[in-house]
Parts: C-alpha cells; sequence; structure tokens
C-alpha cells in the first residue's frame, strides 16, 4: 500500500509523524506545568534550581526535538499528499498547518518563558499561566478534528 513518491514507506513515514506529535504533545502539557510550579517556587533557590533543570532537559531532550521531526516528517507527508502541488480538497491540511504553525510559536513562548523563570523574571501571574496552559489541549483537539474528520 503506498501512496505519492513515499510508496510503501509511507506508513512508516506517517506512523513515525504520528509518534514525534505525540513526544511533542506530551512535551507541550508538561512543560507550562513545569512553568507554573516553577514560578511559584521562585522563592526557595533549591527549588527554583531544581525546576530549571527539569525545563532545560525537557526542552533539550524531548519538546524541541520532537517538534523539528513534527515539521519535517509533516511536510515530508504534505508535500507526498500534493499541499504544494495545488490538489483541490485539501482546505482542512492548509488549516492543520495553521493550527501547527500557532502551536509552533506557542512552543517558542513557553521555551522563552522557562529561559525568563531560569533569570527569576516571572511577568504573568500564576492564575494567568495556569489559563494559558490549556492552549496545547485545544490545539491538539483542533488538529486531531481536521486530519481525521477533515471538515472541509
Amino acid at each position: 500500500m503506498g501512496a505519492g513518491f513515499l510508496g510503501a514507506a509511507y506508513l512508516w513515514v506517517k506512523a513515525a509523524h504520528i509518534i514525534f506529535v505525540i513526544f511533542w504533545m506530551a512535551g507541550m502539557f508538561i512543560l507550562p506545568r513545569y512553568l507554573v510550579h516553577h514560578q511559584e517556587g521562585l522563592g526557595d533557590p533549591a527549588d527554583a534550581a531544581r525546576w530549571i533543570t527539569r525545563e532545560a532537559k525537557l526542552r533539550r531532550i524531548i519538546l524541541t526535538p520532537a517538534m523539528i521531526a513534527v515539521w519535517v516528517i509533516g511536510l515530508v507527508l504534505a508535500v507526498n499528499a500534493g499541499l504544494l502541488a495545488g490538489i483541490q480538497g485539501l482546505a482542512w491540511l492548509h488549516a492543520k498547518l495553521f493550527v501547527v504553525f500557532l502551536l509552533s510559536g506557542y512552543h517558542g513562548w513557553a521555551v522563552g518563558y522557562s529561559k525568563k523563570l531560569a533569570r527569576g523574571q516571572a511577568t504573568l501571574s500564576n492564575r494567568g499561566l495556569r489559563m494559558i496552559n490549556e492552549v496545547p489541549a485545544l490545539a491538539v483537539t483542533i488538529i486531531v478534528i481536521l486530519a481525521v474528520v477533515k471538515p472541509f
């Protein structure tokens, strides 16, 4: 069973994409929660140091490599599906790509805020930070609906 230029490798590439999406989303679900705990522990230097280490490892080992893999493999799959060739009926894919782009921006913000907290510069309230935690859940819900239901 093959599709596009990927041929028989299509399902393996798609599986790899899904695996890296899971890794990335796991990191995107946990990093904002780490940020809340880190921000709440800024008064205790030992506690803050532990959160700095945890966040840095999460970013370096899981979060950023998984996001890069999602983008690279996802773009390969999109080209394979004809996204860049102008094939009709891929509005759902364009919308999904847009939401993934926004999620990548959120990723950048969360990584940046993590680095700010490492410098002791909290700029959001704990309540505001907790509210922002819900962005990845909303984004992944929209992405899954677009990928599975393909509403347009």
